[in-house]
């Protein structure tokens, strides 16, 4: 995961206390501030005197650069960098570091040659924007492409176990997980942040289906939702498919009466088993949540469809039907 720093030279206690309530890995500030600032909070704190800080004026400096990568020292490439050397010192070692002064100077370093930089200095011009900074690229894990699925049945089931993911978060309305039988067809399970008059709103929970079922999970990885723990990150979708992680806080999982929905997109055809209950819902195409008791077919939805093949979690090239 990549790393943000916030560089606080000249020292500004007021900044620090913004950098570290914006989630930051690490502060650089001079050596003299170093012990009162580690006293803040559990996290990395450099001292500005043990960073070398590289301009890239001439092929030089790049080659400078690359020699002290390579004897493992702490090498932070100055603002005003540019893509070409970056890309050269990329190919030559995974601890490149760089100074942006915005969330656009952010994002360009964590794209280039496609991995991006390992960590980003963030220089106090860049404060103003520092949530953004560390949303975007701590957080945000792209974009995934949705598809409107036709429901195709509705069906009782009697009881199963089902996993309520209890997040550490406060989630949207049009969030939620995707969540299936098969890895190659999942459905985007809505967070529970709609109220009605006997139970109150649960926007930090995704009451997320059966405990055999797959959950999308960050990196393009899945698990077993029975095999969440508190601490683990989640993968939270809207429903224009653009993600962020949520760390779990607590999962409760319990014999409920359930349903199996089937839904189709074209030829392909998956389901997913839900608790029987007004408050879990999955998500039509529009991003508005619809409760599985209200479920009908011809229903839209919103799933995602994949190729199926999966070895713990991670992607493999295999045939296999799931169903």
């Amino acid at each position: 995961m990549r790393t943000i720093l916030f560089k606080s030279v000249p020292f500004d206690k007021g900044l620090v206390t913004l950098a570290l309530e914006s989630g930051v890995d690490g502060i650089i500030v001079p050596r003299a501030q170093v012990d009162s600032v580690a006293a803040l909070a559990r996290c990395r704190v450099l001292a500005d005197e043990d960073v070398t800080t590289i301009a890239l004026s001439a092929k030089a400096d790049e080659e400078d650069a690359a020699a002290r990568l390579a004897r493992g020292e702490t090498v932070v490439l100055a603002r005003g960098w540019e893509i070409i050397p970056v890309e050269n010192l990329l190919a030559q070692s995974d601890d490149v570091a760089v100074e942006v002064a915005d969330l656009s100077e952010a994002r360009l370093a964590a794209g280039i040659l496609e991995r991006g930089v390992a960590t980003v200095v963030v220089l106090p011009k860049g404060a103003g924007e520092l949530k953004s900074i560390v949303a975007d690229l701590k957080l945000s894990q792209g974009c995934l492409d949705l598809t409107p699925a036709v429901v195709t049945a509705v069906e009782n089931v009697g009881l199963g176990h089902r996993v309520c993911v209890d997040t550490m978060s406060m989630l949207r309305r049009g969030q939620g997980m995707l969540v299936g039988n098969s890895s190659a067809f999942t459905f985007l399970v809505h967070a529970e942040t709609e109220h009605n008059e006997y139970v109150a709103a649960r926007p930090f929970r995704i009451n997320a289906g059966a405990v055999h079922a797959y959950a999308q999970m960050p990196g393009d990885r899945t698990t077993y939702l029975e095999e969440l723990r508190a601490g683990d990150e989640v993968l939270i979708v809207s429903a224009d498919g653009s993600t962020t992680v949520a760390t779990v806080g607590r999962l409760k999982v319990e014999a409920r009466p359930m349903l199996l929905v089937r839904a189709k997109v074209g030829d392909v055809e998956g389901a997913v088993f839900l608790q029987n209950a007004e408050t879990i819902r999955l998500t039509r195409p529009d991003g508005t949540p619809v409760s599985v008791v209200s479920l009908k077919e011809g229903d839209q939805i919103l799933c995602r469809t994949d190729c199926a093949g999966r070895h713990f979690g991670m992607r493999i090239k295999e045939d296999i039907k799931e169903c």
